[in-house]
């Protein structure tokens, strides 16, 4: 419980996975069918790039921060909706804003939508229930993140995403990360699942996948983004696996995986993964 997104927010990372985010609610918003949204690490909803804590880091520089020329058209297309959702969470919350997966979510709920944000830090949830608790189409709960993985599911609309965003801040995580998202899929097999994790080291991500590949009898995607040279002392790439993705997704990421991967590489290194699992692979 020691980990402050506020030290992160806008890096890299939240990049492709805001980005993943707002491509699914797309999706889910094409069906008149209520959804719901269920993020189990929710983190304070929003934060400011200018504060102290973004500030020490700077990491929205290399993130964030290089979205500030426009890419080809096709793909400014797809980030259309990820820039309108940062966009309206600095209108209602000052210029400095970026959102967190809450406040993103948040953009794209319908009446009658649901969003339900998890958050185990009690100072956190406390921020949490401030700024959403007031929106009748959201609910924060103080519960740690995986079991709220096993209470919430399946919800009452059956059609919707769960966010599984965890801080690792344990050993084994991405490890436990793929058993819970196999039981979690076997619980709800029509659900999305967008389950985020970091990369230093490879190998635990290849094992991880390679389970969920034997394990899934629905379809996936794994998406990977690397910024740097794999190195197992810092963060050099990240990823998520997507199960039951949208029918565009893996086409979509052929587009905007390569052009983030040229536009934040650190240095000359830049690459990316698409990869189908499961049923699909």
């Amino acid at each position: 419980m020691n980990y402050r997104h506020a030290f992160h927010a806008g890096n890299f990372a939240d990049v492709l996975k805001h980005l993943v985010l707002t491509r699914v609610l797309v999706h889910l918003r094409e069906k008149p069918k209520p959804f719901r949204a269920i993020d189990t690490h929710a983190g304070l909803g929003f934060y400011d790039l200018a504060g102290e804590e973004a500030g020490r880091t700077g990491e929205w520089h290399q993130g964030w921060g290089r979205l500030d020329t426009a890419f080809s058209e096709p793909v400014e297309a797809l980030l259309a909706p990820y820039r309108e959702a940062v966009a309206a969470a600095k209108a209602r919350h000052g210029a400095s804003t970026y959102p967190g997966s809450p406040a993103i979510l948040r953009e794209f709920l319908r009446p009658g939508d649901q969003g339900v944000f998890v958050e185990l830090h009690p100072a956190d949830a406390e921020v949490l229930r401030a700024r959403y608790n007031r929106d009748p189409r959201s609910k924060v709960m103080h519960l740690d993140g995986w079991t709220a993985l096993n209470a919430l599911i399946p919800p009452p609309e059956r059609r919707g995403l769960v966010l599984i965003d965890p801080p690792y801040e344990e050993p084994g995580e991405i490890d436990r990360l793929g058993a819970a998202l196999a039981r979690a899929v076997a619980k709800w097999p029509t659900g999305i699942f967008l389950a985020w994790y970091p990369i230093k080291d490879p190998a635990p991500v290849d094992r991880m996948a390679a389970a969920l590949d034997r394990a899934l009898d629905r379809p996936a995607l794994r998406l990977d983004l690397m910024i740097d040279a794999p190195d197992t002392t810092r963060l050099t790439g990240n990823g998520l696996i997507v199960v039951n993705p949208p029918w565009r997704l893996a086409e979509e990421a052929g587009l905007f995986l390569p052009a983030l991967a040229e536009r934040l590489a650190r240095g000359d290194y830049g690459a990316f993964r698409c990869e189908a699992l499961g049923a699909a692979g």
